[in-house]
């Protein structure tokens, strides 16, 4: 039901001619709570909603969000957030632990899922883990989810590795332009094999252009390319 709430929506955005080239300020603003534009240095949270926990007190717009914080979103929660050159949208119920310092580069989705756009690293790879996984990133767009018996992870563009926690020889490298090659990484193997294809499930190409908008860049690829916009295929 989200899904198609999603694409009935997008499909009434695209209608109204606010998916083009440019954005149309007013209806972005109805839709997402206000223009997405890039952050002033001093701000952090672009938008929050419901409970949302940072180092377990109360998330609000003038909340600074620090490289090592914890973060966690309740039954309705939701946080629209910036860390350097990274923005992250998370989801209800996600709890997130942030390492993005100098000194290590790591993100730990403990439950949930979040959507996320990373600048390029030049010495460092950005790694990803939840219980199951260990997605190693440079400057890409990721959507990842995790649940008790896998994870799922799309590479929305650029390039990830990804490898299976309980088989770290299980390793598979994914370069994507568009959603190409969505994966679920199993805690268990199924038929011998650790990763397997997904579906594109529970994102949009209109969060990522609002994330990357938020630290200054553009996503590569037209908004009306939207995978929710055409027909769905089994990858």
């Amino acid at each position: 039901m989200e899904n198609e709430a999603r694409r009935r929506w997008l499909i009434q955005a695209l209608a109204c001619g606010w998916l083009g080239a440019g954005w149309s300020r007013g209806l972005q603003a109805g839709a997402l709570g206000q223009v997405p534009e890039r952050l002033p240095p001093d701000q952090s949270v672009f938008r929050v909603v419901g409970d949302v926990r940072i180092n377990g007190q109360p998330a609000t717009r003038s909340t600074a969000l620090g490289p090592d914080d914890r973060i966690e979103t309740g039954e309705q929660g939701e946080l629209v957030a910036v860390v350097g050159s990274d923005a992250l949208l998370i989801r209800r119920r996600t709890r997130v632990q942030l390492g993005l310092g100098q000194a290590k580069q790591t993100l730990r989705l403990i439950t949930g899922a979040m959507l996320s756009v990373f600048g390029r690293r030049s010495r460092q790879t950005l790694t990803i883990h939840t219980p199951i996984a260990t997605i190693g990133v440079r400057g890409t767009g990721v959507y990842a989810s995790t649940e008790p018996e896998r994870s799922y992870l799309c590479t929305c563009y650029g390039t990830t590795e990804l490898s299976a926690v309980g088989e770290p020889a299980a390793v598979e490298r994914i370069t994507a332009t568009h959603h190409d090659a969505p994966r679920y990484v199993l805690a268990r193997p199924e038929q011998g094999q650790w990763i397997v294809p997904a579906p594109f499930v529970d994102h949009s190409d209109l969060e990522l252009r609002m994330l990357e908008a938020l630290v200054g860049r553009e996503v590569p690829f037209t908004l009306t390319d939207d995978p929710y916009l055409r027909p769905r295929r089994d990858y």
